[in-house]
């Protein structure tokens, strides 16, 4: 099996499991009277991330020699995406779901950055493609990316600024 067949493999399982906890944590967000803002944007990201996968798929060769590098530096925003996940805990979902009265979370990355997750997606779109050198792959959908994601972060900062000036909780934790 190649290299790239491991890597696409590891990373579509990563994104099933990421989704499957992302609807769990949907679920229990709406229970608790949160909202859902623009749901209209949501099947754009799955296409254009299904999409990403298949297009490494379909054009890069079985064969191609990895840029181990670039694939070191994909692992490590991998890191960087489970510090994200954790830090939300409860409240990550792939969704802009705003629970009122819910403080932020400001720890993890969150202290760093508004949207470290939305950061680490961009990278991992652009990074992946060139590790296998599909160079065409990577910029178009680097910058599909970034006209999805400037268009949530819109909505998604506006969703939650009422939100941003309530106190943090006893040790910052979601409530």
């Amino acid at each position: 099996m190649s290299v790239l067949w491991i890597v696409l493999g590891l990373v579509a399982l990563q994104r099933g499991v990421e989704l499957w906890y992302a609807a769990r944590n949907t679920r229990r967000l709406l229970a608790r009277g949160g909202r859902e803002v623009a749901s209209h944007q949501y099947p754009f990201f799955i296409l254009l991330h299904g999409a990403w996968l298949l297009a490494l798929v379909t054009f890069v060769p079985r064969d191609a020699s990895p840029n181990w590098w670039l694939l070191a530096v994909y692992a490590l925003l991998q890191v960087a995406r489970v510090w994200t996940v954790a830090s939300l805990g409860p409240y990550w979902t792939t969704r802009i779901v705003t629970v009122p009265q819910a403080p932020l979370v400001r720890r993890g990355p969150y202290r760093l950055l508004r949207h470290p997750n939305y950061a680490i997606v961009a990278l991992e779109v652009a990074i992946l493609p060139l590790a296998f050198h599909a160079y065409a792959i990577a910029i178009v959908f680097t910058v599909l990316d970034a006209a999805l994601l400037a268009w949530r972060i819109r909505i998604e900062n506006g969703a939650l600024q009422s939100r941003r000036t309530l106190a943090p909780t006893h040790a910052d934790r979601p409530v």
